[in-house]
C-alpha cells in the first residue's frame, strides 16, 4: 500500500516548505552513518534544496569501521562534508565524571557520544546558517529507539512517519545504491546491531505498526512495553502551567 514515488514527491515538497518557512537561505544539516536513515534523508534535501545547501557531517569516535559507507554518500551525492571526530569529546567528558566520583551506568555511558552528535550538529548549523534534520524513523521512535535530545533530536524531521519498510523503498525510489539501503542498522555504540538489542526484527515490528498484526506473544508484550516506557521521549517537557487569575 505503500507509494513511495507519491512519498518522495510529497517529501521534497514538505522540506522546500519547512525552509520557506523557517530559513529561506539556510542550509540542512545532516549527521550521515551511512546507513539508510540518514542516505534517504540527505538524498531528500538534495533534490529539494540543491547539493550545494546540504551538509553532511561524519562524525567517527575514534576508528570507525564502517565510515566508508558515509565517505562514499557523501561523494554519491555531490554534498559538502566535514569530518568531526567526538573521541576525545567524549573521553573528556567521561573523564570529567569521573574526577567527581561518579559511576555512570552502561545506558549512560552509550548515550552520551549520542548526545554530543547533535552538540557537533548544532555547532555546524549555526556556522554554516543550517537547520539540523532528525534522521529517526517511525519504527525507531515506536520502541524508543533513540537518545533524548541526541539522535532523537534536530529542527526538522522528514522520516518521523515512515516504518524501516517504507524508508527502504524511498531509498530505492531516490535511486540510492542498495548498499546504503540494506546496510545492517547499528548504533555504533554498543556494538550491536539494532535488531539484537531490540529483541526482535524491524519487519516484525513495522507489521505490529502497520496491520496491528504480531504472532509471538512474546515479542508483541516486548513491543506494547517498550512503546510505553518511552513515550515520554516524543511527548512536550511538562510544564507547570501558571496563570495570573
Amino acid at each position: 500500500m505503500f507509494n513511495a514515488a507519491k512519498v518522495k514527491i510529497d517529501l521534497i515538497e514538505w522540506i522546500c516548505g519547512y525552509f520557506e518557512q523557517n530559513g529561506k537561505d539556510c542550509s540542512a544539516v545532516v549527521g550521515i552513518s551511512g546507513g539508510k536513515d540518514s542516505s534517504v534523508t540527505a538524498a531528500l534535501c538534495a533534490q529539494a534544496l540543491g547539493k550545494d545547501r546540504v551538509y553532511g557531517v561524519l562524525m567517527p569516535q575514534g576508528e570507525q569501521h564502517d565510515i566508508d559507507y558515509s565517505q562514499e554518500l557523501v561523494s554519491v551525492l555531490g554534498i559538502k562534508h566535514f569530518v568531526i571526530n567526538i573521541k576525545n569529546s567524549v573521553d573528556a567528558l567521561l573523564a570529567s565524571i569521573k574526577n567527581a566520583s561518579l559511576s555512570l551506568n552502561r545506558q549512560a555511558v552509550i548515550n552520551i557520544p549520542a548526545r554530543i552528535r547533535m552538540t557537533t550538529l548544532y555547532a555546524v548549523s549555526a556556522a554554516v546558517n543550517g537547520r539540523v534534520a532528525n534522521t529517526c524513523n517511525l519504527s525507531e521512535d515506536w520502541v524508543g529507539y533513540a537518545t533524548k535530545y541526541g539522535d532523537g533530536a534536530g529542527d526538522f524531521s522528514p522520516l518521523s512517519r515512515l516504518t524501516v519498510t517504507e524508508v527502504k523503498a524511498l531509498g530505492g525510489e531516490l535511486g540510492l545504491d542498495s548498499k546504503f539501503i540494506k546496510k545492517v542498522p547499528e548504533d555504533g555504540l554498543s556494538g550491536l546491531s539494532d535488531e539484537e538489542n531490540l529483541g526482535f526484527t524491524y519487519a516484525a515490528l513495522d507489521r505490529y505498526i502497520r496491520e496491528g498484526v504480531c504472532e509471538d506473544a512474546v515479542v508483541k508484550e516486548k513491543i506494547d512495553s517498550l512503546q510505553k516506557i518511552n513515550l515520554h521521549k516524543l511527548a512536550l517537557m511538562p510544564y507547570y502551567n501558571y496563570t495570573t487569575n
